[in-house]
C-alpha cells in the first residue's frame, strides 16, 4: 500500500539560473508521478510575496507525491535534478498524512 510523502527543498540563495536550467528535467519527473496518478501538489516556494517573484526567485519547493515506503520517496527525492544542478541546499522528506479534502 502506497503512502503520501511531503518533500520539501529548500534553495540556495540565488539559485533562480540554476533553477530555470534544471527545471525541465524536474518538471518531466513529476509528470511522470503526475501520469500515474501519484502527484497530490508540487510547486515552488516564492521568493517574496508574489506568484510571479521576477529576479527574487523562489525559496524552496514542496512535492506531495505516494510512494511504497519512506525510502522509496527518499531515493526519489535524492535524484531530482535540482540537487544535481545545486538548486538545492537540503531536501527534507517526511510521511504525510492527507485529511482534507477527503
Amino acid at each position: 500500500m502506497s503512502n503520501w510523502y511531503a518533500i520539501i527543498g529548500e534553495d540556495v540563495p540565488g539559485s533562480l539560473e540554476k533553477r530555470m536550467n534544471a527545471r525541465p528535467g524536474h518538471i518531466s519527473r513529476l509528470q511522470i508521478l503526475q501520469d500515474q496518478g501519484r502527484l497530490l501538489v508540487a510547486g515552488p516556494f516564492p521568493a517574496i510575496d508574489s506568484m510571479d517573484p521576477g529576479p527574487a526567485g523562489f525559496s524552496g519547493s514542496l512535492i506531495i507525491a505516494e510512494f511504497d515506503s519512506l525510502a522509496a520517496a527518499q531515493a526519489w527525492a535524492d535524484t531530482d535534478p535540482y540537487i544535481s544542478a545545486g538548486v538545492y541546499a537540503s531536501v527534507t522528506v517526511k510521511p504525510y498524512k492527507k485529511v482534507l479534502p477527503a
